[in-house]
């Protein structure tokens, strides 16, 4: 509401027109009427006042026009009025929210300004155009001043309404925004907690003789962060300060954890370097006993029975020594306090060993296997047909005739045991092929069986 009496165009809000003004304060001295009123009559009884005094039809006009022009310029203040809070919503809007939704809210407000604006202008015309105090009033003006002042009035009242349902229509912007500005500051003070626990939780660190340089360098970074949060929403904006409060909170507790999780993780390192070095020493040791396992292989079986185990005890040596190189590269970085590289050497390590671990114990394994197969072939020819039995119970249970999907496979099976039999005729037989094919028919009865207990809907079938 911007217009003043005798000028055309808009001002910014904050600057109200001299009319306007002039307009509020006559609902303002409403108040002092009567006062003024009874002083007045006071006065023209005792002779001294200076307005003349008409009865009859003009002086009727002329209070007639009075109320209209009191009940415009209630309707003005109230318009004005909730302009005026109306304003304060679209700011908190406009402070948090940058949607299509709150853009389109701005400009349907300003566009509801310019309306508010020409009937204000309209209404204090029709106030400057009307002197209801002059002594020859006429009671014709008077008509037309009350006609003009209602009709003011009635488009103030009008556009009152659409100022109220605007409002009513924020609610779900306004509820938000405020919700978000509710949050602004919890958020940034919890982003300075966040940023204080990282800190005593890495001068902690420091004080158990751990150097943190990494962290140290990550708390850093994030100074000027709490720099712009200090400097408030008011100069980064309420969406991008809350935005940057989670984010710093987010990475002051990640640090914090890391933090204050360095004295155990050193503790855990420090000990699975001592723990690797002990089996590294023990596979060393295990490693030089594949040589004789190798020579009674080679001296009681077939080439097929240990071939495939020939380079067991270079892969152990080299294993082992490869796995020290990196168990000592690992306490150089466990010094440095580079925990990551230490850690990753560390589970280096640890592959190796296993893998030699692996590869020495198939070559005992190999031997016993071979062993037990030599004394008494037929304990596994037994086991092997006991399973093959077994899976063909199954699955003949509740049926006259075997499902072929698992009679095909069972089948299948007996023909390669008896043909795994077969190979153990002859002055040198390849017991390690026989104990090879033994496991992969097993292998074949355990799957159909598998598939048997999952078509009739359970294991218990």
């Amino acid at each position: 509401m911007t217009a003043t009496p005798g000028t055309s165009g808009t001002q910014p809000y904050s600057s109200p027109s001299a009319g306007r003004c002039a307009a509020v304060r006559d609902v303002l001295t409403l108040v002092s009427l009567p006062v003024l009123a009874a002083a007045g009559l006071s006065a023209a009884f005792a002779g001294g006042g200076t307005r003349r005094w008409f009865g009859g039809r003009a002086e009727s006009q002329r209070a007639e026009a009075q109320s209209a022009k009191d009940a415009a310029a209630a309707a003005f203040y109230e318009l004005d009025t909730a302009q005026r809070d109306l304003r304060i919503s679209i700011e908190t809007i406009t402070a948090v929210d940058d949607s299509p939704a709150a853009r389109r809210a701005v400009s349907d407000f300003e566009a509801l300004g310019r309306r508010i604006d020409e009937v204000s202008q309209r209404y204090i015309q029709a106030v400057d155009a009307h002197d209801l105090d002059r002594d020859d009033l006429e009671a014709s003006a008077a008509a037309r001043a009350r006609t003009e002042l209602g009709a003011a009035k009635d488009e103030l009242v009008r556009v009152k309404g659409e100022l109220d349902r605007f409002g009513s229509s924020l609610g779900p912007l306004l509820g938000t925004a405020e919700t978000r500005l509710a949050r602004l500051a919890p958020a940034v003070e919890r982003a300075r907690q966040s940023l204080l626990a990282a800190s005593n939780a890495l001068d902690a660190a420091r004080e158990s003789g751990l150097g943190a340089d990494e962290l140290a360098a990550r708390l850093a970074a994030l100074g000027p962060e709490l720099t712009r949060l200090n400097q408030g929403a008011g100069q980064h904006g309420v969406a991008a300060t809350l935005e940057r409060a989670e984010r710093v909170q987010r990475e002051a507790g990640a640090i914090r954890a890391v933090a204050e999780r360095l004295p155990e993780q050193a503790a855990e390192i420090d000990h699975r370097l001592v723990s690797l070095r002990t089996r590294a020493q023990a596979l060393t040791t295990r490693a030089g006993q594949v040589e004789p396992v190798l020579s009674e292989l080679r001296r009681r079986f077939a080439v097929a029975c240990w071939q495939d185990l020939q380079q067991v005890p270079a892969l152990a040596g080299e294993n082992v020594r490869q796995a020290e190189l990196k168990l000592a590269e690992a306490g150089a970085a466990r010094d440095a306090q580079r925990w990551a590289d230490a850690t990753a050497l560390l589970s280096t390590v640890r592959a190796l060993l296993n893998a030699t671990d692996e590869a020495v114990s198939a070559a005992g394994d190999r031997l016993r296997r071979l062993n037990a197969v030599q004394k008494d072939p037929q304990a596994e020819i037994e086991r092997t047909r006991f399973a093959i039995r077994d899976a063909q119970r199954l699955a003949m249970t509740g049926r006259t005739t075997p499902d072929p999907r698992h009679a095909r496979p069972l089948d299948d099976a007996v023909a390669r045991l008896e043909r795994a039999v077969g190979t153990l005729e002859g002055r040198h037989p390849d017991y390690w092929r026989f104990l090879t094919e033994t496991d992969a028919v097993r292998q074949t009865v355990a799957q159909v069986v598998s598939r048997i207990r999952e078509d009739r809907g359970g294991p218990g079938h």
